[in-house]
């Protein structure tokens, strides 16, 4: 069981950062053109693309990336509760 929830932490960790590096690239559009920035881009779209459906951005600023890092938080501690509530 402990195995099983430090890998999903250590999961949701990753893809915080991923997120992370996906917001710094979106700033500098030839680094989301390259093949690296569009490989971050299929990890990341499919999860970014459900907060943008329902979070319209505010002019030229999405905030749809700080929705979904909140929510991913809100996962990881609601996954270390849970874990400490079974265990």
């Amino acid at each position: 069981m402990y195995l099983l929830v430090n890998l999903l932490l250590s999961a949701i960790n990753i893809y915080f950062y991923i997120l992370i590096i996906s917001v710094f690239m979106s700033w500098v559009p030839s680094i989301k053109e390259s093949a690296f920035g569009q490989m971050i881009s299929r990890i990341t779209d499919p999860y970014l693309d459900i907060f943008r459906r329902f979070i319209p951005p505010i002019g030229m600023i999405d905030i749809s990336p700080i929705v979904a890092i909140f929510t991913l938080s809100l996962a990881s501690q609601g996954i270390i509760t849970l874990a400490e509530y079974l265990l």
